[in-house]
């Protein structure tokens, strides 16, 4: 799993007979400057865009943001908000898992070699060429307990 540039994205658009359109590269360039731990819809992702005139329709944002992810180079993520939310997918080391509370939707970020361990020795085994390998939790944190105890 590499980190991906516009460049390495027009390759590998092309090897599969798509083009690097400015939608896309703007659309990558915004993953790219996201601060590490920050996960967008394609809603705030579309709404971001709006107010930098990028002119991106959020129909051409859902067809990129699923491209990307089936590319491996976004990470699609379920954070218990209703809808999907993606980050750039990072490179090991900093690969990281998700800990999601299902009441506030509070998330945090972790790390665990094991887990991309696991993933890439089952993928190999079964001939599969990895993209991505995520575990998230859903739990409740520490101020929910708090808050669903009786008085």
């Amino acid at each position: 799993m590499t980190a991906y540039s516009a460049t390495s994205l027009k390759a590998e658009l092309n090897e599969r007979g798509w083009r690097l359109t400015p939608q896309r590269e703007t659309i990558l360039q915004v993953f790219q400057e996201l601060p590490r731990g920050k996960h967008l819809s394609a809603e705030e992702l579309y709404q971001q865009l709006e107010t930098q005139t990028a002119g991106i329709s959020l129909s051409t944002i859902y067809r990129t943001l699923k491209l990307m992810a089936r590319m491996g180079i976004l990470r699609e993520l379920e954070l218990g908000e209703g809808h999907k939310h993606y980050e750039i997918n990072q490179p090991y080391p900093h690969h990281h898992h998700h800990l999601i509370c299902v009441r506030c939707n509070k998330t945090i970020e972790f790390k665990n070699d094991s887990i991309l361990k696991i993933g890439s020795k089952t993928a190999e085994k079964e001939g599969y060429h990895l993209l991505d390998c995520q575990l998230t939790i859903h739990a409740v944190c520490p101020s929910c307990q708090r808050a669903l105890l009786p008085i």
